[in-house]
């Protein structure tokens, strides 16, 4: 049943928060974070706009109720053996849950008003370092970091023009015909002996990268 379908038009005392709020998360995904708008909401729930100031004050905690409901999104493994295996299953769900709203990557870390899920999620990063042993000062540098990481690899994917091996494969062949590689051959070689060969996927860059960070935590700490 689609969102549209609970509501009955015109009723906005059948509206609840979390209705719009989903709403609002299906817009956004739909046309951006630019292109969500209060009344652009209202017709997608099929009430006038007004009516959803009942259960939000403005548009800016909508969206910070959005980000909460993105951050719940979050898987928290509790059942992870050590904090190496927590923090590599929480940043390939967080990438995974961006993946799916990409517009709400750069807005991850920076709301004024932290929800209840948000809380949550970074709470449970920090017991999951101090719990390991590690100091107050480096939970907190590696919290950091690793928010750092995520969100931004999160941005960066959401900007490329492919999403498969095959489709990375056909951005590189459109390269290599656009550009000169004897002019670039470094980039070249990247292009014809790695980006083009079968099993290219960006995604394993970010694998790669999060185990150097994690492995620098782990090495800093010990000293």
């Amino acid at each position: 049943m689609s969102i549209k379908a609970k509501i009955t038009p015109g009723h906005s005392n059948t509206l609840n928060k979390e209705l719009v709020i989903l709403a609002a998360i299906k817009l956004a995904d739909e046309s951006g974070i630019n292109g969500l708008s209060m009344r652009k909401l209202g017709r997608e729930l099929g009430v006038e706009a007004m009516a959803l100031y009942y259960h939000l004050k403005n548009k800016s905690q909508l969206i910070e109720e959005m980000i909460d409901h993105i951050h719940g999104e979050i898987e928290i493994p509790f059942d992870a053996p050590n904090w190496r295996a927590f923090m590599q299953r929480r940043a390939r769900s967080a990438l995974d849950v961006v993946a799916r709203h990409p517009w709400a990557a750069g807005l991850m870390e920076s709301g004024v008003n932290p929800g209840p899920a948000t809380l949550k999620d970074s709470d449970t990063m920090i017991q999951c370092f101090r719990e390991a042993g590690f100091s107050i000062a480096m939970t907190v540098h590696a919290v950091t970091v690793l928010n750092i990481y995520i969100y931004g690899a999160a941005q960066q994917y959401a900007k490329l023009p492919f999403t498969t091996t095959e489709q990375a494969a056909e951005v590189s062949e459109a390269i290599k015909r656009q550009f000169p590689m004897g002019t670039y051959p470094y980039l070249g070689e990247i292009i014809t002996q790695h980006m083009i060969k079968s099993g290219y996927s960006a995604v394993d860059e970010f694998d790669f990268g999060l185990k150097l960070i994690l492995d620098g935590i782990a090495l800093l700490e010990r000293e």
